[in-house]
């Protein structure tokens, strides 16, 4: 897939077929979004791979938006370490460059994915951390479903030449 056409075709897919994802598909999705940028390229980021149904369940208690789990074969969980970090303002930013690039890479495999919001939710943070038993340096950032689609979606419009300014407001 043209990396263009990907950037205009990558959907929110919240329906699975149920269909089978091997894990070391998932690796592979995984491994692209370790190439995205990040602050003094220090890389903060560990990911939880997952597809166990009963942490899905929990995952979906704590998370009002994630019942799209229920279909899906695999969760990965993005996770953002200050030690690692330049500064702890920066591993958000850097998790959300690795998350935009697990997405991409999923559609771009031919996936399904969806980004569910974890930080700046501290009671969805805090669960994740005790459910994945991350260390305390190690926060929950974000989890994206991964499944073969089961919709598909067209292109909607969304360039709006009004938000673009040259030199000024």
């Amino acid at each position: 897939m043209d990396i263009l056409n990907g950037l205009l075709t990558r959907r929110s897919i919240r329906k699975y077929t149920g269909e089978p994802v091997l894990r070391e598909k998932v690796e592979e999705i995984v491994k692209y979004g370790m190439y995205a940028p990040s602050a003094s390229n220090r890389q903060p980021w560990h990911f939880v791979l997952t597809d166990n149904r009963e942490i899905f369940g929990k995952i979906m208690e704590v998370h009002p938006h994630a019942t799209m789990l229920a279909q899906a074969q695999w969760a990965i969980v993005v996770c953002g370490d200050e030690k690692t970090a330049l500064s702890p303002e920066y591993w958000p930013v850097d998790c959300s460059a690795a998350t935009q690039n697990i997405l991409l890479a999923a559609h771009g495999m031919g996936y399904g994915a969806v980004w569910l919001g974890i930080y700046p939710r501290t009671e969805r943070m805090a669960a994740l951390k005790t459910l994945l038993e991350l260390p305390a340096h190690i926060h929950a950032f974000s989890v994206v479903s991964v499944g073969v689609p089961a919709q598909e979606t067209g292109i909607p419009e969304r360039f709006h030449s009004d938000r673009i300014h040259i030199d000024r407001w």
